[in-house]
């Protein structure tokens, strides 16, 4: 069922000076969160090295549990994307490209993109650009066979999760887009030499077939993460697109993204993100404020919390019914077929 909230001029405003207070960063804070986000990842580094010929399945377990702190460190590499992390530019953009070298993403190319989702979320209108390729039931049934296999192919789970995050990472992010301005182009090119001198080393410590591995490892587990994160931030029961004449900037973010309710220990890794609906009402809230901002007004805990378990229905939702204003599966697609 959808959700409802007030939809009046004067109450799509109400929220903001409930989150001003909130989007002041911290540095003791942000300070913190490097040490114990780098700094972690570090010392897993440091004992995959000192058991690198002892155990490789003890290697495995620790790059899977180095996968966790990347996903955290990203979300410091996007706090810095939208200059919410430190209080100054400056800081932001070197904090972000370290953290891009670490997470394989080129900052100032993955902050275009990713303003470019903000400023269009949840716009039937304006898909395309840092978001999850989602069709209507219409254009589904418009499109050609190929189209609908290779739809399909990326909407299976197995391959959303494991084979997009890795093309997703290692591959994609080493071009970039035709539409990239200079800035944004450097950038991809900076990131890309110091990924290079970054795999060189560490398979010149590890050994490159050992480093291979622990990368392979890592890499996937850390991609599933990431892009399952993503995915289901927009992607759920309850959620709202509209067509660009009724889209509405609070109700996209209040309803066109979740508030993932996740067991403390994974709502740490994930640095927060998880009260998603507060990071798109101001992306100017660094990570570390999001949930006191959310319990700042009944309003914001309004919203519907996905769980761990609601949210997996959320791989069997496929197309934008517009007619019934829902996602729906590919198996309720034929039943709306035959009627």
């Amino acid at each position: 069922m959808k959700k409802e909230l007030n939809r009046d001029p004067d109450e799509s405003f109400a929220w903001k000076p409930v989150v001003a207070p909130f989007q002041k960063s911290n540095l003791r804070r942000g300070s913190w969160q490097i040490v114990n986000s780098i700094g972690s990842s570090a010392l897993i580094w440091v004992a995959m090295y000192l058991v690198r010929f002892q155990s490789i399945w003890i290697t495995l377990v620790l790059a899977v549990l180095a996968a966790g702190f990347q996903v955290r460190i990203f979300i410091l590499f996007h706090d810095c994307g939208h200059g919410s992390f430190f209080a100054t530019k400056r800081s932001n953009d070197i904090l972000g490209f370290i953290t891009g070298i670490l997470t394989f993403t080129p900052y100032q190319h993955w902050r275009w993109e990713h303003a470019l989702h903000h400023a269009t979320s949840g716009d039937l209108n304006k898909r395309g650009v840092g978001d999850i390729w989602t069709l209507t039931v219409q254009e589904y049934l418009n499109a050609t066979r190929w189209k609908r296999f290779a739809y399909r192919l990326v909407r299976n789970p197995l391959v959303l999760l494991l084979i997009v995050p890795l093309l997703l990472f290692l591959v994609k992010q080493r071009f970039p887009s035709q539409k990239a301005g200079k800035r944004e182009r450097r950038s991809v090119h900076w990131t890309n030499l110091g990924i290079l001198f970054m795999v060189v080393m560490l398979s010149w410590i590890f050994g490159i077939q050992r480093y291979a591995l622990i990368l392979f490892t890592l890499s996937t587990v850390a991609g599933a993460a990431g892009v399952w994160l993503f995915y289901v931030q927009h992607q759920f029961e309850g959620v709202s697109w509209e067509r660009s004449d009724e889209w509405d900037f609070t109700h996209a973010a209040l309803i066109g993204s979740s508030f993932y309710r996740l067991p403390r220990i994974l709502q740490w890794f994930s640095g927060n993100i998880g009260f998603h609906h507060i990071h798109h009402l101001s992306a100017r809230i660094p990570n570390y404020n999001l949930e006191a901002c959310h319990r700042a007004d009944p309003r914001f805990e309004q919203v519907k919390p996905l769980t761990l378990w609601s949210s997996l229905r959320s791989l069997n939702l496929n197309l934008w019914d517009e007619k019934k204003r829902q996602l729906v599966s590919f198996r309720q697609l034929r039943t709306l077929q035959t009627n």
